[in-house]
């Protein structure tokens, strides 16, 4: 079985979990790629989301041999047996362990925040992770889980090697898991996409699951949008305080579950702007390479579903966009009269946009990283083109999916900036 990306894995997996909505559980994600799959778990189990952030205790001659692991609250489970045969005295126990309660605190303040963890006591608790090789982090993870006080453990994974699943069968109340392949060798084989999960997606994931801020909108609501003779499936965030909303373009390969884009319509929601994460391509056009890159088709859509949500509301409209998605949201504004006041373009390829570029009317801002030399290139080459207010802001060390820490938050902020100043603004 093989999974599109992260967030793909989350659905199917919470298929599979579709019963447990009735035992009231809290969803746990191990970070940082699980809690990608954990969003969409708890999301259909209209479950509490949280991170399970576990340290393993080391052997101190052998660190890959864990002697017991830590969990918030004060939670340790220790193996008697493995400390007495590798001689582990009282003393190293105690240095091993007060190192990783520090790195353990420090790991759960960074993903959480101020936010309190969620109680486990007496619940059924489903800790969820991308996928088990070895099994150790989720054996670990789940002793926790278990010592913490919860009442029925379940341990939720797309992908496992088979060995690891049965002796995680014999450790935990259940194991779902979809696929034990045979030739199992890595988790990332699995995935078309298994990008590495950075510590703001994980954060933004984690606040998009709370409960709704004071300025920002609920969770969202999964709409239709007819465009271009088709029905687009999205979700709309509707816009706060500031009557703007912005409409997501994803790159080619993607689609609006797109991690990356979730986060930085996170950060835009909790700024009180509105999104609309939406899919350019039917399911039956996604496998097709020539319309992933019809720039033209998407750009029409675009503009269709500009007009979906004025028809609605009377919100200011941006786009954002990424990769191809930028192109056609470039594309989309230097039609005339499509209404939109702003663009925002992630790693994008302005360059697909064709000849049009100078009729673009729209403030625009090109974000890419530092480290995406060819990317950058066509970016500045597409600059000297645009005749419209832009800016070109290079985030230092950033490959072409931002997947470097700090480097999808300074992406965020950067788009909040530009979308609040030209979009809730008078005149924007």
């Amino acid at each position: 079985m093989l999974f599109t990306d992260r967030a793909d894995a989350g659905r199917r997996l919470a298929e599979a979990l579709r019963p447990l909505a009735a035992e009231n559980p809290v969803v746990l994600g191990l970070p940082r790629g699980g809690v990608p799959v954990a969003f969409e778990v708890a999301r259909v189990l209209g479950a509490p989301l949280d991170v399970i952030v576990v340290r393993k205790l080391g052997v101190p001659s052998r660190p890959e041999v864990a002697f017991g692991a830590l969990g918030e609250g004060g939670v340790r489970v220790i193996s008697e047996n493995i400390v007495r045969r590798a001689g582990v005295t009282p003393a190293r126990m105690a240095e091993v362990e007060s190192a990783e309660e520090d790195e353990l605190l420090r790991r759960a303040r960074a993903f959480r925040g101020d936010r309190p963890r969620v109680p486990l006591a007496g619940r059924t608790a489903v800790v969820v992770d991308d996928g088990v090789a070895t099994g150790a982090t989720a054996l670990a993870a789940c002793d926790v889980v278990r010592g913490a006080g919860a009442r029925r453990v379940v341990l939720a994974v797309p992908v496992a090697a088979p060995d690891a699943a049965r002796r995680l069968r014999e450790a935990v109340d259940e194991l779902v898991c979809l696929d034990e392949p045979a030739g199992f060798a890595a988790v990332g084989e699995w995935y078309r996409d298994f990008g590495q999960t950075p510590d703001e997606e994980v954060v933004a994931l984690l606040a998009r699951a709370a409960v709704p801020e004071s300025r920002g909108t609920g969770a969202g609501t999964e709409v239709e949008v007819e465009a271009g003779g088709v029905v687009l499936p999205g979700e709309l965030t509707r816009a706060g305080d500031g009557h703007a909303l912005v409409v997501f373009a994803h790159g080619s390969g993607s689609s609006r579950h797109s991690p990356r884009n979730r986060a930085v319509a996170a950060a835009l929601n909790r700024a009180g702007l509105g999104t609309l994460l939406l899919d350019l391509l039917t399911g039956a056009e996604d496998g097709d390479r020539a319309r992933v890159f019809d720039i033209g088709t998407l750009a029409g859509r675009l503009v269709d579903t500009v007009a979906w949500v004025r028809q609605r509301s009377p919100a200011s409209v941006g786009l954002f966009g990424a990769s191809t998605g930028a192109a056609a949201a470039l594309r989309a504004a230097a039609e005339p009269g499509a209404g939109i006041g702003a663009v925002v373009s992630r790693g994008g390829r302005p360059d697909l946009a064709g000849p049009v570029l100078a009729d673009v009317r729209a403030p625009t801002l090109l974000v890419v990283g530092g480290a995406d030399g060819q990317v950058l290139d066509l970016n500045r080459r597409a600059q000297a083109e645009l005749r419209c207010e832009n800016r070109l802001e290079v985030v230092p060390g950033a490959t072409h999916l931002f997947e470097e820490p700090g480097t999808l938050d300074r992406v965020a902020a950067l788009a909040r900036d530009w979308f609040t100043t030209h979009l809730t603004t008078p005149g924007g």
